[in-house]
């Protein structure tokens, strides 16, 4: 389990779709696009889901459990990619297998 850690909020999250969802934001936080990023709470957690609002003026750590990186699914990326320009935001989907 890897943490996302963005200002004084923690999550944890595998460290294989925690690197894809690095991905993600990275890659929206580079071209200056702030967005939603939506998160289903563990029951540990009390459970429930949040709502991060994602800006590239504040402070984002990835902290990866694991010392290797993934193979990618460029697939699951692209989905992800394309929940954060949804309106609704950034989800975490079901990895689908790629083709």
């Amino acid at each position: 389990m890897g943490k996302l850690i963005y200002g004084r909020r923690e999550i944890e999250i595998d460290d294989r779709t925690l690197a894809h969802l690095k991905i993600v934001i990275l890659t929206k936080l580079r071209r200056n696009e702030s967005f939603a990023f939506n998160h289903v709470r563990d029951p540990e957690e009390g459970s429930g889901r949040s709502t991060l609002w994602m800006h590239p003026a504040l402070p984002l750590e990835f902290l990866f459990y694991g010392s290797r990186s993934p193979d990618f699914n460029r697939e699951w990326v692209e989905a992800m990619l394309h929940s954060a320009n949804s309106p609704e935001g950034l989800r975490i989907l079901p990895e689908h297998p790629p083709s």
